[in-house]
């Protein structure tokens, strides 16, 4: 059930000062971005959007997008300001929408409520928006202001954004490993590489993600479950990639009335063990071709947004060559466990030189327990061509 104009607490925003009106500004646009992220990982194939009205120095309505098919943010914050939306300025995180699809144009929505200012976060990046939006507010005589904590705003939309200019999900490798760069021992064994704090953390990246894809020889060494744990208020669709279907022929994946799982392989597997998977509530899709990319692919026409990988070393490679990967997530625990074949988090790239490597952009850090948790975004195939 969405809040009603009741349940707000009172927010002072009295002041004639452009200091303090960029202030307001920042502030309502976090709490847009707070709203949003109620529905994290349930809207695709739509953005997470929230929005907040004030009006007085108060917010009087706030609403955020809880899923595809439902209201869009602004229509539910306008039912819970009620006439108080009239003269109101109005916060939201993405470019109000000026076309038909499931629901009328929020624009039209915001005109007809009399408002009298918007501060959008950033553009909708979708062609059928692309600032039409905002010319329709201006036009009907709305003061509009664009770009309000926009990387906030951008990062929280990644995965969106990515499908609307690249038409496919938002690819995000994630991996636990120890000081020495291993993700298990040279036996193979690899719980828990990582404290509480960091599995926890992955637990609700899990829960914002679309789908979390690994390998089959992560099926047969770990066995994983591969839920959110109830971290958060979703659980992603479970991909396996296999190529022969040499699989359990029980494992936690395989339980699926609660958490689907989808196992993706060639046409030359066994028929045989597809039946079983089958048997199961497994779902089975054989491709031509399979690769990271056609998996992509697949998963973009159900409209996916963001998908996890959390598969290991030669995988990871093959994610990485074939452009489904756009984001790392590095866990580094502190412990040296050695070995010379004990594996590390990604396998060949083919490069034999250190120039090769790939350097990340807008690297961040920071600690999780006693772990070290480094974040950041592989060059595109333009940027390395530059």
């Amino acid at each position: 059930m969405m809040p009603s104009a009741s349940d707000f607490e009172p927010f002072s925003a009295a002041s004639s000062s452009t200091e303090d009106s960029h202030t307001t500004d920042s502030q309502m646009m976090r709490r847009c971005l707070e709203l949003a992220q109620q529905a994290s990982g349930q809207t695709a194939p739509n953005p997470l959007v929230g929005a907040v009205i004030v009006k007085n120095g108060q917010i009087v309505g706030e609403g955020f997008h809880p899923k595809a098919g439902q209201p869009h943010a602004e229509v539910f914050a306008l039912r819970a300001a009620g006439e108080q939306a009239q003269g109101a300025t109005v916060y939201v995180n993405l470019e109000p929408c000026s076309h038909y699809g499931r629901t009328p144009p929020c624009a039209d929505a915001l005109i007809a409520a009399g408002v009298a200012r918007v501060v959008v976060g950033i553009v909708d990046p979708n062609p059928k928006v692309a600032g039409t939006g905002i010319q329709r507010l201006r036009e009907a005589g709305i003061e509009v202001l664009v770009g309000v904590e926009a990387a906030a705003c951008h990062e929280l939309n990644e995965g969106f954004i990515h499908r609307m200019l690249y038409h496919r999900p938002f690819g995000i490798l994630k991996y636990a490993m120890t000081l020495d760069g291993k993700i298990a021992a040279s036996s193979g064994h690899s719980a828990w590489v990582t404290a509480p704090e960091s599995r926890a953390l992955v637990h609700r990246l899990r829960a914002s993600c679309d789908a979390v894809i690994v390998g089959g020889n992560t099926v047969r060494r770990d066995n994983p479950l591969l839920t959110s744990h109830g971290q958060g208020n979703h659980d992603p669709m479970r991909v396996v990639m296999s190529r022969s279907l040499d699989l359990p022929d029980q494992a936690q994946l395989w339980q699926t009335a609660k958490v689907p799982t989808l196992v993706v392989t060639s046409t030359t597997a066994s028929p045989t063990k597809r039946q079983g998977l089958e048997q199961q509530g497994v779902e089975v899709i054989a491709l031509p071709e399979l690769t990271p990319a056609t998996v992509m692919h697949l998963l973009y026409e159900r409209g996916f947004l963001s998908v996890l990988w959390e598969c290991g070393g030669t995988l990871a490679a093959k994610a990485i060559s074939d452009g489904a990967v756009q984001k790392i997530l590095a866990f580094i625990a502190p412990k040296i466990i050695g070995g010379t074949d004990a594996p590390s988090p990604v396998n060949d790239l083919g490069f034999n030189r250190m120039t090769q490597a790939l350097q990340l952009k807008n690297v961040r850090w920071r600690s999780i327990g006693p772990d070290l948790l480094i974040e950041g975004y592989l060059p595109t195939a333009t940027e390395l061509l530059e």
